[in-house]
């Protein structure tokens, strides 16, 4: 976190989009400069479904983030999410020259950039490219190959793909509502920067961002990305169950669920009860609090096994040293760490993203729904601008390679001519 420019990250979610402003002070931690939050009418489960909605919800929500920030926003870190979402395992490898030479950091940028040129299935685009672990002439289990000598040089790669139409679509109402994107990160990945702690990837842990639209999972360990997962249930679900168990209006339901929900019905009084105002001059309605609970439990407990199949699935369900961190809207459920530690049999904590936090609106974002949009400024500081390099001469010539200009040059090249129509 050297660069202390000011970054911004835009979190379109389901339920909300928010606009972040940070900066980087000189210890390493983010000053907070501005926050801005609207309603999020035309995303459904991580999807755009509506673009001038959309639009307009990106546009007030970012002028509220400049306008408590004081500054001007043209560029943003966009998240993107969604049941489209979908991760693999790769190895490439790559023949040097000269095996006496060092392999340096032009090797390695090779070797990434050569994923990025897989065929995937049809609508689908490579997203992120991520090295687990190197191989050197055989030699597994490097995580820096930096310095050493060899002829082949191979890697294990996690690579996260999605739908090229829902891409296009969060680009499209980026560029639409005035703003250039700088770079486009899987939502998980952005939130585990804000709420997990080195010593937490090192052990093993699994990520569990609950959303309204989805839920995403991310597991780490020895510091490496291993999995990655989106269940199409979240928050959202939980509040139309209420609606349906209780028969209220849907945004009762919300408002019932974020003050009195219980993920733990035992843990609810039996002589509590919530009064709803009624419709139209009707009586009020009485809803027993231990009855919401045992509906939210119902639910919360579904997504968790989705969760612990997954665990299972990737491999490491007895790796995990550190646990479960959730994270998200979803997560501010009273007792939730008590339900997830009885469904999966695994220890587990509330994730804050407070921990890289300096100074500044500290206590408007310390809440687990900001984990991502902070998380996606802690990326925008750490994410190299596009680079440069020469290519390593042979003989007297030599040739200039772009190494990140692939994913974010096709999203470029795709909508600038759909951007000017709009504009005129």
């Amino acid at each position: 976190m050297e660069n202390n420019e000011i970054v911004v990250g835009l979190d379109i979610g389901t339920t909300k989009i928010c606009a972040i402003v940070g900066r980087a002070n000189e210890y390493g931690k983010i000053d907070i400069l501005g926050m801005g939050k609207c309603e999020s009418e035309g995303v459904k489960r991580g999807v755009v479904i509506n673009i001038q909605k959309t639009v307009n919800s990106i546009k007030t929500a970012v002028e509220q983030a400049a306008r408590t920030a004081n500054v001007d926003i043209a560029r943003v870190h966009v998240g993107i999410a969604g049941q489209h979402i979908k991760s693999l395992r790769h190895r490439g490898m790559i023949t040097r020259n000269n095996g006496e030479d060092e392999i340096d950091q032009f090797d390695i940028d090779r070797l990434n950039k050569d994923m990025n040129k897989l065929v995937m299935q049809p609508g689908e685009e490579i997203i992120h490219v991520i090295p687990q672990e190197y191989i050197v002439d055989n030699e597994t289990g490097i995580k820096d190959p930096i310095g050493m000598a060899g002829i082949r040089l191979e890697a294990n790669f996690h690579i996260i793909t999605g739908q090229i139409t829902a891409i296009r679509n969060i680009y499209r109402c980026v560029e639409r509502a005035g703003l250039h994107v700088d770079g486009v990160i899987l939502e998980p990945l952005a939130s585990s920067d804000s709420v997990l702690t080195e010593d937490e990837k090192e052990a093993g842990v699994a990520l569990v961002d609950i959303g309204g639209g989805t839920t995403d999972i991310a597991i780490f360990k020895d510091g490496i990305i291993r999995h990655t997962a989106v269940i199409p249930l979240a928050g959202n679900i939980i509040t139309e169950d209420i609606r349906e168990g209780c028969s209220v209006m849907l945004k009762q339901a919300e408002a019932m669920k974020m003050k009195f929900g219980s993920a733990l019905a035992n843990e609810a009084t039996d002589n509590e009860i919530i009064a709803i105002p009624g419709l139209k001059g009707r009586e009020a309605k009485e809803i027993s609090v231990k009855n919401l609970a045992h509906i939210i439990q119902a639910r919360v407990t579904e997504i968790f096994e989705h969760v612990m199949f997954e665990i299972k699935n990737s491999g490491y369900q007895h790796k995990l040293i550190a646990g479960i961190v959730v994270t998200g809207g979803g997560s501010q459920l009273k007792h939730i760490a008590q339900l997830i530690e009885y469904v999966t049999g695994i220890d587990a904590r509330v994730g804050y993203p407070t921990e890289h936090l300096s100074k500044g609106m500290t206590e408007e974002v310390s809440s687990p729904m900001f984990a991502t949009g902070i998380g996606l400024v802690m990326k925008g500081m750490t994410t190299a601008p596009e680079q440069i390099l020469t290519e390593k001469p042979i003989g007297s010539s030599s040739k200039k390679i772009s190494l990140n200009g692939n994913f974010m040059d096709k999203l470029k090249g795709w909508f600038s001519e759909d951007v000017d129509d709009y504009e005129k």
